[in-house]
């Protein structure tokens, strides 16, 4: 291994690579991880110096804070290579916004711009060769902070970790998926951490997602915990519906998370002269709409799958399947934002950053 010091970051590398024994025509998703990774320890009131080296194990305390009390956060973004090999993120800056603000709901130190966008920065210029080209082709990259502060005391932890693990990544979502609108488990609620991106609001989905699972549904989409009317959330997704000619969304609150995309979509959207509404849009109104036929299109949106058209719904006991169409907003909606993530159009919002 060799170390170098770059902007006060530790560079220790890779004596060998893997990347030779990845088939990256056929990856799973989140299931490869490149060379190295970026962490960087909170000890004593402050950050520490952080380090990218080789990706590894950890080792950690059991009665580390993140075990028993489930401090835990993370983003989801993505890096792309055009055709000259530069790598460009997307709206980076809105990631680390973020970030700092599911840290101070769950009681975490906000990380400072210097380490999540330089730690970065630096992690993907080690491993830009990971980073393959094409119009599907991305880098998956996942910061996260845990807490690791010794002890079952319930309080917050005095120890953090902060890491950025990279992951080469195709399409998250194969072809069209079939939900089912929930009509007793909630993602969220008034006053909790719906807005968070906090890893238990991910793992109470998965026994709700698997009942939807073993009765032919790929995904749930989530209502609010009060009536159980308003439709929020699809999966770990923002959701759009299209109803006649408006493309209709949820508004962000505490239960819903401020999706990226979701805000990227919306942007390009209006842009295009589409008509948009931001507001609640009910169980019944769906169903209404889907009897007498403008209920046009239902899409996920989100970091990992972009846009994740949804085929049908079932509510109630019924299932609605939606009719095919020419003029697919889903379709021109991703085409126009992969066009701007990947350098194929220009970006006229100035919303991508090249990593130099």
């Amino acid at each position: 291994m060799s170390t170098t010091q770059t902007n006060k970051i530790e560079i220790i590398k890779a004596t060998s690579s893997k990347i030779n024994d990845v088939d990256f025509d056929n990856l799973s998703f989140g299931a490869v991880f490149t060379d190295h990774l970026f962490e960087c320890d909170f000890k004593n009131g402050e950050w520490q110096t952080p380090v990218v080296k080789p990706y590894a194990p950890i080792l950690m305390d059991p009665s580390s804070k993140v075990f028993h009390y489930g401090q835990a956060i993370f983003e989801g973004m993505k890096a792309y290579k055009d055709d000259k090999d530069a790598i460009w993120l997307f709206r980076p800056e809105e990631n680390h916004k973020r970030f700092n603000a599911s840290a101070v709901r769950m009681a975490m130190p906000e990380i400072p711009e210097s380490i999540f966008l330089d730690g970065l920065n630096e992690l993907l210029k080690l491993d830009a060769e990971w980073v393959k080209r094409g119009n599907g082709s991305s880098m998956y990259i996942r910061p996260f902070m845990i807490a690791t502060g010794a002890g079952v005391v319930a309080n917050p932890s005095d120890e953090y970790k902060f890491m950025i693990l990279l992951s080469p990544a195709k399409s998250y979502y194969a072809g069209e998926v079939k939900v089912i609108i929930a009509e007793h488990y909630s993602r969220a609620a008034n006053g909790g951490i719906g807005a968070a991106k906090a890893a238990g609001n991910y793992g109470a989905q998965f026994y709700p997602t698997n009942l939807a699972n073993k009765d032919g549904f790929q995904q749930v989409i989530w209502t609010d915990d009060a009536t159980h009317t308003k439709l929020e959330e699809a999966g770990t997704m923002n959701v759009f519906f299209r109803i006649n000619d408006t493309l209709l969304t949820a508004p962000t609150s505490e239960r819903i998370l401020d999706g990226i995309t979701r805000k990227s979509l919306l942007a390009i959207a209006e842009k295009e002269g589409l008509k948009t509404e931001v507001r609640s849009v009910l169980a019944s109104e769906l169903v209404e709409a889907a009897k007498d036929g403008s209920l046009k299109e239902i899409f996920g949106a989100g970091t990992a799958a972009v846009v994740s058209v949804i085929k049908g719904f079932s509510y109630k006991d019924e299932y609605y399947e939606l009719p095919k169409t020419d003029d697919s907003y889903a379709s021109l909606l991703k085409e126009k934002l992969t066009g701007i993530q990947n350098k194929l159009a220009e970006d006229t919002f100035n919303w991508t950053v090249q990593v130099k």
